[in-house]
């Protein structure tokens, strides 16, 4: 038994088109770098995993795409089928900032299928835990509306791979990236049997999504949107006072997390002051909730982050906590973030909110 690390070069291959930012290159928007959901930020997670010695730990593996049955469990054939006409034809735009080049479709069926085998590998007994560094991330598709750089819903199509296997039927998802888990939310809003639980910089993406009162027909939906600024404690503050609650009520077979680094400290479309060390933390938390509530089932899956250099710290931080590893990698910027994070004030205001939130969702 290990912890597996579920990788293909390929999906490190996906491509954008040209864009600056987050803005479509035209007019006054000169040429930029591309779009920030870039494959470097993963690519150099991986080889700071080689160099460390980390990835000698885990169980490194592929895996075989999802297939067109996988996919219509959460996508609507209509959906499948303009993307894969305007993959093969050279790519596109369907959405709203979710781009692909030719051949997206295969690299985003390929993107589920690491989610999906990582879900099934921990329910089947073959891993203790995972990692998915799943590209293009998932938790903003929408079953007919790929938006915020998601094409597939991942973690939503391995869910339901792993119930049609009759692997499990009760599942949580833990979303910690900096933005709202619309695509997820909207999938499970009123399946009892999924517990989504989103933590997000309040009205940063989408903008018109995340409110705490989006509870579903079940209740089991779990928005907490939090102010810009909070910090390491404001975080692993919210998973032990409403997080893992809600996991203790729900007690899903297994925890899965839509792990985004954009909530760091040096992300560019996030505002908040999480460090490499607040990952790991916060890695370790639902780890213990794992092992008390559903015999340490725990995946996580790779969303959102978007600081080539600060990501690998972040990544290398919450696997190494997932595998139980010893190896330490020095985070470079952890004096200048903690002299970054709020003061005692700030804190104990975002802790008003997070009591008065607990008490709203009863956990």
């Amino acid at each position: 038994m290990a912890t597996g690390f579920l990788h293909d070069e390929l999906t490190l291959w996906h491509g954008g088109g040209d864009y600056a930012l987050t803005l479509p290159v035209g007019g006054f928007v000169q040429p930029g770098a591309g779009m920030p959901e870039s494959p470097e930020s993963k690519r150099r997670l991986v080889n700071l995993m080689q160099v460390s010695g980390l990835m000698a730990e885990l169980r490194l593996t592929s895996a075989p795409p999802a297939t067109r049955d996988d996919l219509l469990r959460v996508h609507p054939a209509r959906y499948l089928d303009r993307f894969k006409a305007a993959s093969d034809a050279g790519g596109g735009e369907l959405g709203h900032h979710a781009p692909f080049l030719r051949g997206g479709y295969e690299i985003a069926a390929l993107s589920a299928g690491l989610a999906k085998a990582a879900v099934g590998a921990v329910l089947r007994g073959d891993l203790t835990s995972a990692y998915a560094l799943s590209r293009p991330p998932g938790h903003h598709c929408l079953p007919d509306d790929p938006n915020g750089f998601c094409l597939l819903a991942n973690i939503a199509i391995a869910i339901h791979a792993a119930r049609a296997a009759g692997l499990a039927q009760r599942f949580a998802v833990v979303d910690w990236d900096v933005h709202h888990g619309n695509g997820t939310e909207a999938i499970f809003l009123d399946d009892p049997d999924v517990l989504t639980v989103s933590l997000h910089q309040d009205r940063n993406y989408p903008l018109d999504t995340g409110a705490a009162s989006t509870r579903g027909a079940a209740g089991s939906n779990i928005n907490i949107p939090l102010p810009p600024g909070c910090g390491d404690a404001s975080y692993t503050e919210t998973l032990e006072r409403i997080v893992i609650p809600a996991l203790t009520r729900h007690r899903p077979e297994i925890i899965i997390v839509a792990c985004g680094f954009d909530a760091s400290a040096m992300d560019p479309l996030g505002r908040m002051l999480v460090s490499a060390a607040g990952f790991g933390a916060m890695t370790g938390q639902l780890q213990q909730a794992a092992a008390d509530l559903c015999k340490g089932r725990l995946v996580l899956v790779h969303e959102g982050g978007y600081s080539e250099a600060y990501v690998p710290f972040c990544g290398h931080a919450a696997i190494a906590r997932l595998a139980g590893s010893g190896i330490d990698v020095p985070d470079p910027l952890a004096q200048t973030i903690a002299t970054r994070q709020p003061d005692a004030r700030w804190v104990n205001n975002v802790s008003a909110h997070l009591r008065e939130l607990a008490e709203f969702f009863e956990v």
